[in-house]
């Protein structure tokens, strides 16, 4: 019986320290990757966003100026009237011009830069 207990042990196979560390530097590199492609879709997502709010606030300036006759002076007369919704906490940064002059013009840009760079 002892002999039995014995063998076995010998025989007894497991992981080595080196096959366990080559296992965990594989799924380092793998969650490492993962995490990158994680944050390129991330910034896309952010950029996407903001020429959606850029459009909108465009939008709801061509509809102020098509019911009214003419262009609105910020996006705060936009949101009164009914034409934007109360930008929610954290919302994009929107630059709202009206170049006066025949004819009169509408820019809308988002941010300090004017662009809707990540």
């Amino acid at each position: 019986m002892l002999a039995r207990i014995k063998s076995a042990r010998e025989n007894d196979s497991g992981f080595t320290l080196i096959e366990l560390l080559i296992v965990i530097v594989i799924l380092g590199v793998l969650s490492g990757i993962v995490v990158f492609s994680v944050s390129g879709i991330t910034s896309r997502g952010k950029t996407e966003a903001c020429k959606s709010t850029v459009a909108t606030v465009q939008v709801a300036g061509e509809a102020y100026y098509a019911q009214k006759g003419s262009y609105a002076a910020s996006t705060a007369i936009l949101t009164s009237a009914g034409f934007l919704q109360p930008p929610a906490l954290g919302a994009l940064d929107v630059t709202y011009k009206v170049a006066v002059g025949p004819p009169a013009t509408l820019t809308v840009t988002a941010g300090t830069t004017g662009s809707c760079a990540p």
